[in-house]
């Protein structure tokens, strides 16, 4: 009995885990985010202690754009102009990242949304756990 009772709060804690994201909080992926780690399918979990690149959003009404940018000791950013068209999409109650370039269209499931926390999932199941970027400046 007591297995079946610990089993139980154990799938009750895991199944709570997922964030109920709304369209409010969507909003809530413009900006710039720093890769804090990536978790592996098979739970293998891999740290970012110094990023070169920061991934910086920008949507409005779910449409608009990632851009991969390079903060630089004085405040500013270097880019190569290149940038990902994004749609943000619902399906069945869980929502979507949807990329489109001239190379190809892929998506990544929004896991959890949150002022200062990002956790993107994409097909093969790798989970981007992102920081909200804080920049720093030598000037």
């Amino acid at each position: 009995m007591k297995n079946i009772i610990a089993f139980l709060l154990l799938g009750t804690l895991l199944f709570s885990c997922k964030q109920d994201i709304t369209d409010q909080d969507i909003n809530k992926i413009n900006g710039y985010w720093e890769i804090k780690k990536v978790v592996l399918k098979d739970g293998e979990k891999k740290d970012y202690k110094i990023n070169e690149t920061i991934d910086y959003f920008q949507l409005k009404d779910k449409k608009g754009f990632r851009q991969k940018v390079m903060p630089q000791l004085d405040g500013t950013y270097k880019t190569n102009n290149l940038k990902e068209e994004i749609t943000i999409s619902n399906e069945n109650g869980s929502f979507f990242v949807n990329y489109s370039t001239s190379y190809g269209k892929w998506k990544e499931e929004i896991i959890e949304i949150q002022d200062s926390v990002l956790v993107l999932k994409n097909e093969d199941e790798l989970e981007y756990n992102y920081k909200r970027y804080k920049p720093f400046s030598l000037k």
